[in-house]
């Protein structure tokens, strides 16, 4: 009842990837024509209710945590040649490695349980009315998704990942496993299910290729100006580096001694708490470049928090 076999046009679908892909007509039918709709992807694709405020530290309390930070000092440890190696490779520190594996999927304990084949099928062909349609999206990753399993080896029925599609470690959507990810256990395949050191390189790898700078500072304390007007002229930019150290301080922000010789571009960052004091930032391009994996502020400071806080445990002595 609720597979895509008797769909007209699923098999329209079917056709229009396989034409632009070149994949067998029939091997892509096969596949999609096992896809079943899942309303609970459905139901968890849509935005929380109107009116819900943003909080910071609610946010933060989720992922710096005991659980998260016990298991990445674990991590760490068993992976520290591997980290390292990333590090000196690709200019991306072990510890924004390891916090975005520990935000992600606690280091490989939580990495969904969908069939990928479902959600990508669902969202292109059943995409929920009631936010903006993102249908367009999700038949590329559908296509990038049977052109993995082709090149793989893989069976699309069998691969198992979030709700909205993301496989893996480092749950990365089948377009960016094709474009980013990497071997870097050196068995000559890339498997980001069950290889944690092919994660641990793939994330560096995306970060670096969108513009992690190597030695850069991810983001400086700040103070914001008293006038409104330059407040607003600051925030305009959102997440996206637009101000000169020197022009975010004669708008009237306040800026440490090492933000202010930054080479880089910064963007004055809000982070709401409810209806206490917002948490303030300056980013910088290794700050955008982690929202360049998950298009939040919030998750990309609670990356490097929580990495940092793993960092501190391993170093901590006597640990």
């Amino acid at each position: 009842m609720n597979g895509y076999a008797q769909r007209p046009e699923a098999r329209v679908l079917a056709t229009q990837i396989a034409g632009e892909t070149g994949l067998d007509p029939d091997w892509t039918w096969r596949a999609i024509s096992q896809a079943r709709y899942r309303e609970t992807v459905a139901r968890l694709m849509m935005p929380p209710p109107a009116g819900t405020p943003k909080n910071w530290a609610a946010y933060r309390s989720r992922f710096v945590e005991p659980i998260r930070i016990r298991a990445g000092v674990a991590f760490w440890r068993q992976h520290e040649a591997a980290l390292q190696r990333a590090q000196s490779l690709y200019g991306v520190p072990a510890e924004v490695i390891a916090g975005v594996l520990g935000v992600e999927t606690i280091y490989g304990r939580q990495t969904g349980q969908f069939r990928v084949l479902d959600v990508l099928t669902t969202l292109s062909l059943d995409f929920p009315k009631g936010r903006s349609d993102r249908s367009a999206y999700f038949r590329s990753e559908l296509s990038e998704f049977l052109k993995l399993c082709q090149e793989q080896g893989l069976q699309p029925e069998a691969v198992l990942g979030s709700y909205a599609g993301a496989i893996g470690w480092p749950q990365f959507m089948p377009g960016s496993i094709r474009r980013h990810a990497v071997d870097f256990d050196g068995d000559g395949r890339i498997d980001l299910q069950r290889s944690p050191v092919d994660a641990i390189g793939s994330v560096a790898n995306y970060l670096a290729r969108h513009g992690w700078q190597s030695g850069w500072a991810s983001h400086f304390e700040v103070r914001a100006p008293e006038n409104r007007e330059a407040l607003d002229k600051l925030l305009a930019p959102d997440i996206v580096p637009s101000f000169s150290p020197q022009e975010m301080q004669s708008l009237g922000a306040t800026l440490p001694q090492a933000a202010q010789s930054h080479p880089g571009s910064l963007a004055l960052v809000l982070l709401q708490n409810g209806a206490a004091a917002p948490t303030l930032i300056a980013g910088t391009q290794n700050f955008y470049a982690i929202t360049r994996y998950n298009q939040s502020s919030y998750y990309a400071l609670a990356v490097i928090q929580l990495g940092e806080a793993v960092q501190r445990e391993v170093l901590r002595p006597g640990k």
